[in-house]
């Protein structure tokens, strides 16, 4: 789908210069064209059409041709207005990317729509384990994340009845043990980011979400936490801040949404240095502290993976610009 709102601001040369081509060579085919018209209109009237109209078959192909012609200009005219009207469609929502499955087109246009976006300064992810954000070997946000400095992750809490209930709909092979190691995964993620000096708050809530949710700048990546299905399998659509008119498409709503959550005080935070879960009132002060649960999952080899997968990592900071796709 075409963009709709520009992921950056720059003034390129080179953006400069595709323009200006762009504009040189309608203009050139233009006045080609306009030439041409007398001696084409010279050719049909003086040469072509005494010929056509002398023969029979001739004349009825040229018909026949002429209207197919017309009727694959109509459609070609119909399908541009119908797509006119997506495009508008589309700008109303803000959305600027959609797909429906992934695999490795998906993945290289992800990749490409990620590597035009700028640097931002907080990541905010709403997801259920965070495994495929995190720790996945097709992850993109593993290192996106180096380029935030702010970041803020939501998981659901593998004690929760609501993680029972949503790891019973899923397909065997996916357990309580399973799901707590992919949890396990994600911290041992975040836990190694800490130590490349960002300021990064992890939470834990206990009703299985509707929405899985990642910001990063003006954008933010949503995709549907139906259950019995895993998440990763489903559409997923990418959502732009219209600078013009903020009120206008699903980027604010789904940014307020993980606001809203952020700020409730029954989602605890999570202590990476005691492993605690720490829970406060309204106004911030801690009133109670429990120990983290994860199902025993320290010993995985998805942790192990990760804490691998971090260890290889530089400590410096690259200035790659990526955002969350998973």
């Amino acid at each position: 789908m075409k963009e709709l709102f520009p992921t950056r601001r720059d003034h390129h040369w080179l953006v400069s210069a595709r323009e200006v081509l762009v504009h040189a060579c309608i203009t050139m085919l233009a006045i080609a064209i306009a030439l041409s018209l007398p001696i084409v209109a010279q050719y049909i009237l003086y040469e072509w059409w005494p010929k056509v109209s002398e023969d029979a078959n001739v004349l009825v192909a040229t018909e026949l041709a002429f209207a197919a012609a017309l009727v694959l200009l109509f459609n070609i005219s119909r399908i541009a207005w119908e797509d006119r009207h997506k495009v508008r469609v589309a700008e109303l929502a803000a959305l600027v990317y959609a797909r429906q499955r992934y695999n490795w087109l998906t993945r290289w246009r992800e990749r490409r729509l990620v590597r035009r976006l700028p640097a931002a300064r907080d990541a905010f992810i709403l997801t259920l384990t965070g495994f495929d954000t995190f720790a996945g070997e097709k992850s993109l946000l593993s290192e996106s994340l180096k380029s935030a400095y702010e970041i803020r992750v939501m998981l659901l809490d593998p004690s929760a009845r609501s993680a029972e209930q949503r790891v019973n709909s899923l397909p065997r092979g996916v357990t309580l043990q399973s799901f707590g190691r992919e949890i396990e995964a994600s911290i041992t993620y975040l836990d190694w980011l800490r130590t490349l000096g960002k300021k990064v708050t992890l939470k834990f809530y206990e009703q299985e979400p509707f929405w899985k949710v990642a910001v990063l700048g003006d954008h933010v990546w949503v995709q549907y936490c139906h259950r019995g299905f895993e998440v990763k399998n489903e559409p997923e659509y990418v959502f732009a801040l219209n600078p013009d008119s903020p009120r206008q498409g699903f980027f604010v709503p789904f940014y307020m949404h993980f606001l809203e959550q952020w700020s409730d005080p029954r989602h605890p935070e999570y202590d990476f240095d005691t492993r605690e879960l720490v829970y406060r009132d309204r106004l911030g002060k801690e009133v109670r502290r429990t120990a983290f649960d994860a199902r025993d999952g320290r010993d995985h080899p998805a942790l192990l993976a990760a804490k691998k997968t971090a260890c290889r990592q530089p400590r410096t900071l690259p200035g790659e610009v990526y955002a969350v796709s998973h």
